[in-house]
C-alpha cells in the first residue's frame, strides 16, 4: 500500500501542478526518494496516467487522464445543448427521444424526454443495451465509434440480427442513409430510428433517437419522422460546432 500512496501522491502533485513538473521537484515535494520516485513516474507514465512534456522530460497530465476529463466536459456539453433538440422532436413525434453515447459495455442513455402517450418504451436513463440491435449503436457500429460487438452476438428477439454478414448490409445501408432503424431486434413491439450527432472536429460524438412502440411507429410513420431526426441531429451537430463539407463557419 505504501507504493500505491506514494504514486497517488506523485499523480496529484502532477495533477495540481499549474506547469509541468521536474522529477527533482516531485521527490522534493513529497519527500520520496528520487530512485524511488523515478520508478513510480514510469509506472504512471506506462498507464499513460502522466507523461514527459517534450525534450525537458518535466511531467504533465497523461493521454488517459485526458481522455477521462474530456468525456466529462463532452457528456456535460452534448446533454445541456441537446436539450432544444430533444424537446423539439418530443414535440414533433409524441413519442419517446433519447440521446446516447458510444460506451464500453453498450450504448449509453444519457437523456430522455418523454413522449406525450401512456403507452411508450419506458426509462432508458443509466441503460446499457446492445449495439447491434439498436438504432443509436448501429449508427455508432456503422461509423466507427462503438467498441467490438459480443462474438458471437446475443439473439435478444427472433428479429435480432445475429449474422455478421446480414449486420454489414445493414450497417452500409445506414452510412449510405445516415439513419439506422430498428424494429422488434431488442425487444418484441419496440421500434426506433436513430441519427448521428457529430462534433466540431467531424467525428459522431453522440446518437438521437426516436421510440415508440410498433402500433404507432410503423413503416410509414418512421419514414415521416425520418427527415424530421436528421433536421434536428444536424442542428445539435451545428451547435457542437460541427460544419459539413462547403458550409462555412459562422
Amino acid at each position: 500500500m505504501a507504493a500505491v500512496d506514494r504514486g497517488a501522491e506523485l499523480l496529484l502533485r502532477v495533477l495540481e501542478s499549474e506547469a509541468p513538473v521536474g522529477l527533482s521537484e516531485l521527490a522534493a515535494a513529497t519527500g520520496i526518494p528520487k530512485s524511488t520516485a523515478s520508478r513510480l513516474v514510469s509506472a504512471l507514465e506506462r498507464r499513460g496516467l502522466i507523461e514527459q512534456d517534450g525534450e525537458r522530460g518535466r511531467l504533465r497530465p497523461g493521454p488517459a487522464i485526458l481522455r477521462v476529463a474530456e468525456r466529462g466536459m463532452l457528456e456535460r456539453n452534448v446533454i445541456e445543448l441537446s436539450r432544444p433538440s430533444l424537446d423539439a422532436l418530443a414535440e414533433a413525434s409524441g413519442e419517446t427521444i433519447n440521446l446516447a453515447l458510444a460506451a464500453l459495455g453498450g450504448v449509453e442513455h444519457v437523456a430522455q424526454v418523454d413522449g406525450r402517450y401512456f403507452l411508450g418504451t419506458g426509462q432508458w436513463l443509466g441503460r446499457l443495451v446492445d449495439y447491434h440491435c439498436t438504432a443509436t449503436g448501429k449508427v455508432f457500429m456503422a461509423l466507427g465509434r462503438s467498441p467490438l460487438p459480443a462474438s458471437p452476438l446475443p439473439r435478444h428477439t427472433p428479429a435480432t440480427i445475429t449474422d455478421p454478414a446480414a449486420l454489414e448490409a445493414v450497417l452500409e445501408t445506414v452510412r449510405d442513409e445516415g439513419v439506422a432503424i430498428a424494429v422488434d431486434e431488442l425487444e418484441q413491439g419496440v421500434a426506433a430510428i436513430g441519427a448521428p450527432v457529430y462534433g466540431g472536429r467531424g467525428d459522431v460524438i453522440a446518437a438521437v433517437s426516436i421510440s415508440g412502440p410498433t402500433i404507432r411507429m410503423t413503416p410509414a410513420r418512421i419514414g415521416e419522422l425520418t427527415p424530421v431526426l436528421i433536421d434536428e441531429t444536424r442542428a445539435l451537430s451545428r451547435r457542437l460546432g460541427h460544419r459539413e463539407q462547403g458550409e462555412l463557419a459562422a
